[in-house]
């Protein structure tokens, strides 16, 4: 069965939320389970629990001395010292112990004078009750030490078994069936990387939501990964929606493709209450009612099922177990960058943050739903709403923060060109023990340098070829940032050339092969070094660019160049050695080059920036870039200008 389901209806998010959330506000209820008490860390209580016991149980001295009753000692000070008779008015006690009776205050073994075996000598009378606890001080009998719907965290433990409740009643984790589907998945445990043949592609997502599921306070079950087969899918979900399953979910397959069939399915067995969402990523997500059962249609790409989880998912989960949805903080930020949006998609941008000053820098990560790593580097998401066409560079807009505050004040922003040691140094960085992260952007050379002028990086990569003086970098910080007092650390000399497939089988010799009939070019953006470099070459040699088959398509690193070669997507690719290498491509050298960092003079005497200066100085770090082939390392952090 292949018949489109196209939207013909999609909801705002909010609109989306609010459907499927109030159409199961009566229907999802889970049982309730008795465990012990200590069990019970990170469950959620499905009645109320109540003190069996108070705490103390009896009066208890807080302090090492004397145990008196309060009433003996007044008229006592400094020129009245009183004297009491151990064992009849006084009784030594230390910390913990219960007070004899008819005695009601302590009096610190600091302030009692022993005058011999039966007699101790005070000098300021005592207040009742004063270092003593209080029968029931803690909690005492009968009282709700927690209500219903509670989530049991180690120090409620603490309270729970201090209050004698030794065992609880909990609400069972919600259950849920993960079912991934699609012909081209390949079990990650029964393949070895190397033998995946191409078009066939891992199956991850199910692991990654099913911890996710975990994460929120469920369980889940993984079902055998299944082909794109309407009826097998369909049996799938039927038994999941009739067995012991609290919530549905079918990894990919919801969008409007011929072998996407989860909202016909759903449709076929229950309910669709939403099919597409305006947003991006996630807009394909199916949500369903299949016999009172939560069905989800999840999108296949990473990025979008873990937004739908987090949009949908989460929320059902928590409204299951009665709890609130975690709220993460948000702070004003500023894009170092514009960042484009659709009109009619509510879009959440990946950022990377890092405090610059009294501002927080917002780089955006790699947008596609597809990219994994977005999410895994972000500390941030920018909602971007659906009536919103983008953002400006330095537009003050609200981040909701998936890290702690303080990774993002140590974080070092560097924007401007793609070098492969970066990755290096922010290892080495966070190696020394954490204190320290390093954000890359990779926008080019020169966006680096309008970074740095907007005051919105701590650091600017830069390899820019003055082709009159043969310089690098200088003269364009004198254009650029002029009036912005800099300092250039040499990082790297690095050898710059042409990428090829392995055996070279276009015979590319030279950037002048580039214009030939049958060779596909990947380049670096505009703005790069690399580009720059290039075009002096094209120059040189009088090649028009327009000549060069695929001189307009881009890439923003020099490893997305290589794996364009490497997945033969382009003959070419202008890009170091290093990638190249990493790739196990063919190279054919063009130019060493010299790649630098611009850090402004005002910071350059700082704790992070030092402790920068400090690691690419270091003969391990310059050991670890002499490893990645086609760098030199005998000028690593000299201050040039």
């Amino acid at each position: 069965m292949n018949k489109r389901h196209v939207y013909l209806n999609m909801k705002t998010r909010e609109e989306a939320r609010n459907i499927w959330l109030s159409h199961f506000a009566e229907k999802v209820e889970l049982a309730h389970e008795t465990i012990s008490s200590v069990d019970a860390v990170g469950r959620v209580l499905a009645e109320p629990a109540f003190a069996r016991i108070s705490t103390p149980n009896a009066h208890l001295a807080a302090m090492d001395g004397i145990a008196v009753l309060a009433q003996d000692t007044f008229g006592a000070s400094e020129t009245n010292p009183m004297d009491l008779k151990v064992g009849e008015q006084a009784f030594y006690v230390n910390t913990g112990h219960q007070l004899p009776p008819q005695t009601n205050a302590v009096i610190m073994i600091e302030q009692v004078q022993v005058i011999d075996d039966d007699t101790v000598r005070i000098e300021a009378a005592a207040v009742p009750w004063n270092y003593v606890r209080k029968v029931g001080e803690d909690i005492v009998a009968t009282e709700m030490l927690f209500p219903t719907n509670h989530l049991v965290t180690p120090t409620c433990l603490g309270a729970l078994l201090t209050g004698g409740v030794f065992e609880v009643k909990v609400k069972k984790q919600p259950k849920v069936l993960v079912i991934p589907t699609g012909t081209e998945l390949v079990d990650w445990r029964k393949i070895y990387p190397e033998e995946l043949q191409p078009g066939r592609v891992l199956e991850t997502n199910s692991w990654v939501i099913g911890k996710l599921i975990e994460q929120a306070g469920g369980k889940w079950v993984r079902n055998t990964s299944l082909d794109d087969d309407f009826f097998v899918i369909r049996q799938a979900v039927e038994r999941g929606a009739t067995e012991d399953y609290d919530m549905v979910l079918v990894l990919a397959g919801s969008s409007a493709g011929s072998e996407d069939h989860t909202a016909n399915i759903v449709d076929n067995l229950g309910d669709v209450l939403v099919h597409g969402v305006t947003i991006m990523p996630g807009k394909p997500v199916v949500l369903g009612d299949v016999n009172n059962v939560p069905v989800v249609g999840v999108p296949g790409y990473p990025v979008s099922a873990i937004v739908v989880f987090d949009e949908f998912i989460r929320p059902m989960l928590c409204h299951m177990l009665g709890q609130p949805e975690p709220l993460r903080k948000k702070i004003m930020v500023e894009p170092t960058r514009k960042i484009p949006s659709k009109l009619g998609l509510e879009e959440m941008v990946r950022v990377k943050l890092g405090r610059v000053g009294d501002r927080v820098a917002a780089t955006p990560l790699p947008r596609g739903a597809g990219s994994i790593t977005s999410f895994t580097e972000a500390d941030g998401i920018i909602r971007i709403p659906n009536e919103n066409e983008g953002l400006h560079p330095g537009q003050p807009v609200e981040a909701e923060l998936l890290r702690f505050n303080r990774t993002i004040d140590n974080t070092l922003v560097a924007v401007g060109s793609h070098d492969n040691t970066l990755d290096l140094l922010a290892d080495a960085l966070r190696s020394r023990g954490g204190y320290l992260s390093l954000s890359s952007s990779h926008v080019g050379s020169m966006g680096g340098l309008m970074a740095m002028k907007k005051g919105m990086c701590h650091i600017a990569g830069s390899h820019l070829l003055d082709t009159e003086t043969g310089e690098y970098n200088i003269s364009y910080i004198k254009t650029y940032l002029a009036g912005i007092p800099v300092k250039l650390v040499h990082l790297v000399m690095r050898e710059q050339g042409l990428m090829v497939a392995k055996g070279n089988p276009k015979n590319i010799q030279s950037v002048e092969d580039l214009g030939r009939d049958g060779v596909r070019f990947i380049n670096r953006q505009a703005g790069s070094g690399t580009r720059v470099l290039l075009d002096h070459y094209l120059s040189k040699l009088g090649v028009q660019p327009s000549s060069i088959n695929g001189y307009g398509d881009d890439e923003f690193t020099h490893m997305a160049v290589a794996a364009a070669v490497q997945n033969q997507v382009a003959d070419a690719g202008m890009g170091i050695y290093a990638a190249a290498k990493a790739l196990e491509l063919d190279f054919v050298p063009v130019i060493t080059e010299q790649y630098d960092l611009i850090i402004p003079e005002g910071i350059f005497e700082s704790e992070k920036i030092t402790i920068l200066l400090e690691t690419i100085r270091s003969d391990a770090f310059k050991k670890r870039v002499d490893a990645l082939g086609g760098y030199h390392t005998e000028r690593t952090g000299e201050v040039l200008m």
